[in-house]
């Protein structure tokens, strides 16, 4: 059984993530740690809340960061909605999160569990930057670590061309994870924007998801709804990027990936064009060890039987 924590902004693909996550029979959810990211904080800890009512779970939920290391970036609520649910409306009406900062939490849960706990993280990477700050050692004691996060190739979806959402939102959050991960001579799986882009859900296999008689995938059909029509207005046609569901796949199956490659990398901090951008030394030419390993292809059909079991 692999313990999973899952430090999250939920977040339309972050909610098909975590619905994903709880239907899988080989993990038990240790926590969600909210972080400010798609939408601000009381928004994110809210829908993570949410999420546990949703799938029926008494899964522990804690409040991190409301706000970037350094500068304040523009949120993504054009494609999540307001609250970050696609404006679905669902308030809990119940659980409520822990008094503990996320923080804490995680730096408590890996010391209590060393290399016995995997953490997805499917947003900004504030919370985890702030844990390997209090605890230098916390990268040797989580025991896979997997992200969505960058643009390989610098294809990006924000405002500075070259980077991806996640990394762009907190640059320096990210910058102390790449390097405590190489300091400590460990591996960051990768699951970047461009394989997001590679492997989008067609319009029609949503729709047949959304013919499902579950309340969970009721649920689905209010979340999804705007994100739908934001992306056909943007991209031509209907489908669904399901970002931070491949990042959970990948973490709940790790063989459902077909190839990947090991490499160093960086987050640029300082560049006019390219602040945010994950810099990866594709030739080694620098001769550093690995400290990311990208995933570059993975079983598509595979991906999909695991969004199509979260909504049954």
């Amino acid at each position: 059984m692999e313990r999973l924590i899952i430090d999250t902004d939920p977040g339309v693909d972050d909610a098909q993530a975590i619905l994903m996550a709880a239907a899988h029979p080989g993990v038990k959810l240790e926590a969600l740690m909210a972080v400010a990211g798609n939408v601000g904080l009381e928004h994110t800890l809210r829908n993570a809340v949410t999420l546990t009512e949703v799938v029926g779970q008494d899964i522990p939920v804690y409040a991190g960061c409301d706000r970037p290391l350094v500068m304040f970036q523009e949120d993504a609520a054009f494609a999540h909605g307001s609250d970050g649910l696609g404006g679905c409306g669902y308030v809990p009406q119940r659980r409520t999160h822990e008094s503990e900062h996320a923080v804490n939490a995680l730096v408590r849960m890996v010391n209590e569990s060393p290399g016995e706990l995997t953490i997805a993280a499917i947003g900004p990477l504030t919370n985890i930057a702030m844990a390997v700050r209090l605890d230098p050692e916390f990268p040797k004691k989580v025991k896979r670590f997997v992200i969505m996060g960058g643009a390989v190739t610098a294809q990006g979806n924000t405002s500075s061309v070259t980077a991806e959402f996640n990394i762009y939102f907190d640059p320096e959050a990210a910058y102390i994870v790449f390097e405590a991960w190489a300091e400590a001579g460990e591996m960051i799986e990768v699951i970047d924007w461009e394989l997001t882009r590679r492997n989008s859900t067609p319009g029609a296999l949503v729709d047949e998801w959304l013919k499902i008689d579950t309340p969970k995938a009721e649920f689905f059909r209010k979340l999804t709804a705007n994100n739908l029509k934001v992306i056909e207005q943007r991209y031509g046609r209907r489908m669904l990027f399901g970002a931070d569901p491949l990042a959970l796949a990948v973490t709940l199956e790790p063989d459902i990936v077909t190839r990947a490659e090991e490499h160093r990398a960086w987050v640029e901090i300082r560049g006019m064009h390219t602040y945010g951008q994950t810099v990866v030394d594709w030739l080694d030419r620098l001769k550093q060890k690995p400290n990311v390993r990208v995933i570059l292809e993975l079983d598509k059909e595979r991906f999909h039987a695991l969004l199509e079991q979260g909504l049954r």
